[in-house]
Protein backbone atom coordinates (compact mmCIF):
# COMPACT_ATOMS: atom_id res chain seq x y z
CA UNK A 1 0.00 0.00 0.00
CA UNK A 2 3.06 2.25 0.77
CA UNK A 3 3.97 2.02 -2.89
CA UNK A 4 0.82 2.73 -4.54
CA UNK A 5 1.54 6.53 -3.96
CA UNK A 6 4.96 7.00 -5.60
CA UNK A 7 3.67 4.49 -8.44
CA UNK A 8 0.41 7.03 -8.82
CA UNK A 9 2.84 9.88 -8.98
CA UNK A 10 5.30 8.50 -11.30
CA UNK A 11 1.94 7.28 -13.59
CA UNK A 12 1.10 10.91 -13.40
CA UNK A 13 4.34 12.38 -14.25
CA UNK A 14 4.70 9.50 -17.52
CA UNK A 15 1.16 10.78 -18.39
CA UNK A 16 2.31 14.48 -18.88
CA UNK A 17 5.31 13.94 -20.50
CA UNK A 18 3.68 11.69 -22.95
CA UNK A 19 0.51 13.72 -23.75
CA UNK A 20 2.97 16.69 -23.94
CA UNK A 21 4.85 15.10 -27.23
CA UNK A 22 0.97 14.85 -29.00
CA UNK A 23 0.09 17.05 -31.69
CA UNK A 24 -3.00 19.36 -31.32
CA UNK A 25 -5.95 19.23 -28.70
CA UNK A 26 -4.95 15.02 -28.70
CA UNK A 27 -3.26 15.31 -25.45
CA UNK A 28 -5.90 17.00 -24.30
CA UNK A 29 -8.37 14.37 -25.23
CA UNK A 30 -6.49 11.46 -24.00
CA UNK A 31 -5.23 9.93 -20.62
CA UNK A 32 -2.48 7.33 -19.37
CA UNK A 33 -4.43 4.83 -17.87
CA UNK A 34 -1.89 2.13 -16.92
CA UNK A 35 1.37 0.79 -17.86
CA UNK A 36 1.12 -3.28 -17.99
CA UNK A 37 4.16 -5.40 -18.60
CA UNK A 38 5.13 -4.23 -22.55
CA UNK A 39 1.88 -2.20 -22.73
CA UNK A 40 0.72 1.15 -22.15
CA UNK A 41 -3.01 1.61 -22.03
CA UNK A 42 -4.57 4.74 -22.39
CA UNK A 43 -7.94 6.46 -22.03
CA UNK A 44 -9.65 8.22 -25.08
CA UNK A 45 -12.93 10.55 -24.85
CA UNK A 46 -14.10 9.16 -28.35
CA UNK A 47 -13.77 6.44 -30.96
CA UNK A 48 -11.93 9.13 -33.40
CA UNK A 49 -9.76 10.55 -30.60
CA UNK A 50 -8.93 7.08 -29.51
CA UNK A 51 -8.15 6.74 -33.68
CA UNK A 52 -5.60 9.43 -33.87
CA UNK A 53 -3.65 8.25 -30.66
CA UNK A 54 -3.87 4.62 -32.82
CA UNK A 55 -1.74 6.86 -35.26
CA UNK A 56 0.98 8.83 -33.33
CA UNK A 57 1.71 4.74 -31.79
CA UNK A 58 5.18 4.55 -32.96
CA UNK A 59 6.01 8.28 -31.24
CA UNK A 60 4.55 7.20 -28.22
CA UNK A 61 6.61 3.90 -28.01
CA UNK A 62 9.56 5.58 -28.92
CA UNK A 63 9.33 8.37 -26.24
CA UNK A 64 7.98 5.92 -23.40
CA UNK A 65 11.06 4.10 -24.29
CA UNK A 66 13.40 7.50 -23.55
CA UNK A 67 11.44 7.81 -20.15
CA UNK A 68 11.96 3.98 -19.10
CA UNK A 69 8.48 2.24 -19.70
CA UNK A 70 9.46 -0.63 -21.31
CA UNK A 71 6.41 -0.89 -23.97
CA UNK A 72 5.81 -2.50 -26.71
CA UNK A 73 2.52 -1.96 -27.56
CA UNK A 74 -0.61 0.43 -26.60
CA UNK A 75 -3.94 -0.18 -25.65
CA UNK A 76 -6.84 2.18 -26.05
CA UNK A 77 -9.37 2.41 -24.29
CA UNK A 78 -12.51 4.55 -24.96
CA UNK A 79 -13.91 6.12 -21.64
CA UNK A 80 -14.43 9.20 -19.58
CA UNK A 81 -11.45 10.76 -18.79
CA UNK A 82 -11.26 10.88 -14.90
CA UNK A 83 -11.57 14.94 -13.55
CA UNK A 84 -8.55 17.07 -13.55
CA UNK A 85 -7.93 18.35 -10.09
CA UNK A 86 -8.91 21.75 -9.88
CA UNK A 87 -7.03 24.15 -7.82
CA UNK A 88 -8.91 25.26 -4.42
CA UNK A 89 -11.09 28.23 -4.84
CA UNK A 90 -9.90 31.51 -3.18
CA UNK A 91 -11.57 32.19 0.08
CA UNK A 92 -13.65 35.33 0.44
CA UNK A 93 -12.53 37.80 3.14
CA UNK A 94 -14.52 37.90 6.59
CA UNK A 95 -16.21 41.23 5.74
CA UNK A 96 -16.07 43.93 8.61
CA UNK A 97 -19.72 44.16 9.26
CA UNK A 98 -19.78 39.93 9.83
CA UNK A 99 -17.09 40.35 12.18
CA UNK A 100 -19.35 43.08 14.22
CA UNK A 101 -22.06 39.88 14.18
CA UNK A 102 -19.66 37.49 15.32
CA UNK A 103 -18.95 39.55 18.65
CA UNK A 104 -22.17 40.57 19.30
CA UNK A 105 -23.42 37.09 18.84
CA UNK A 106 -19.99 35.89 21.56
CA UNK A 107 -21.25 38.40 24.35
CA UNK A 108 -24.24 36.62 24.30
CA UNK A 109 -22.68 33.27 24.86
CA UNK A 110 -22.29 31.72 28.21
CA UNK A 111 -20.41 29.52 27.54
CA UNK A 112 -16.43 30.51 27.36
CA UNK A 113 -15.00 28.37 24.50
CA UNK A 114 -17.70 28.93 22.04
CA UNK A 115 -18.06 32.88 22.95
CA UNK A 116 -13.65 32.65 22.40
CA UNK A 117 -14.42 30.47 19.05
CA UNK A 118 -16.17 33.46 17.97
CA UNK A 119 -14.27 36.21 18.93
CA UNK A 120 -11.35 34.52 17.24
CA UNK A 121 -13.54 34.01 13.72
CA UNK A 122 -14.17 37.46 14.16
CA UNK A 123 -10.41 38.17 14.31
CA UNK A 124 -9.91 37.35 11.05
CA UNK A 125 -11.84 40.30 9.31
CA UNK A 126 -9.96 41.78 6.43
CA UNK A 127 -10.49 45.53 7.86
CA UNK A 128 -11.64 45.80 11.54
CA UNK A 129 -14.63 47.81 12.57
CA UNK A 130 -13.15 50.89 15.01
CA UNK A 131 -14.25 49.62 18.55
CA UNK A 132 -16.08 46.63 17.73
CA UNK A 133 -14.23 44.71 20.09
Amino acid sequence: MTALAPRAMALDQLDRQLRRMLPGALGEQVRLASVQPGRIVFLATSAAWASRLRLQQAQILEAARTLGAAATAITVKVAPLPPVPRAPAERKPLSPAAAQHLRAAAKSLSDPDTRNLFLALASLAVADVPGGK
